[in-house]
């Protein structure tokens, strides 16, 4: 499981929209730890108009590239139906990234069933 999470500081989760973070912090989970894997700039360009279908298309294409099949944060807008076909968005209330991993690990099984359905796949909310 590659995990992108929401993030201006590499520490904390953003309170703003999944697409507006500065970066997303890229980690894999392998036996039950998570490894930092890379760290994506976000360089899609601002929304020329709420739930800009563009501005869905470039963030899926810089985490598509690097295999994310869950999507981690506080706050998706509109385009989470766009997002969703392609990985499975994960809505938290934690601040910290770290207490982000530990709800995906106690979540694991259920956000692994998740991403097996494909584009059918919903979003889920550990809030």
């Amino acid at each position: 499981m590659i995990i992108s999470c929401a993030t201006d500081d590499g520490i904390n989760f953003v309170k703003r929209h999944f697409g507006d973070a500065k970066y997303y912090e890229i980690y894999e989970l392998i036996d039950g730890k998570f490894h930092h894997i890379d760290r994506v700039i976000n360089t899609t360009e601002d929304e020329e108009k709420h739930a800009d279908p563009k501005k869905a298309k470039g963030i899926v294409s810089l985490l598509v590239e690097k295999n994310v099949n869950v999507g981690l944060t506080k706050v998706f807008g509109p385009n989470i139906k766009r997002v969703k076909k392609h990985f499975v968005p994960v809505l938290i209330s934690v601040d910290t990234i770290e207490e982000g991993l530990k709800l995906i690990l106690k979540e694991k099984e259920v956000i692994q069933k998740e991403i097996d359905k494909g584009e059918n796949r919903s979003h889920i909310n550990l809030r």
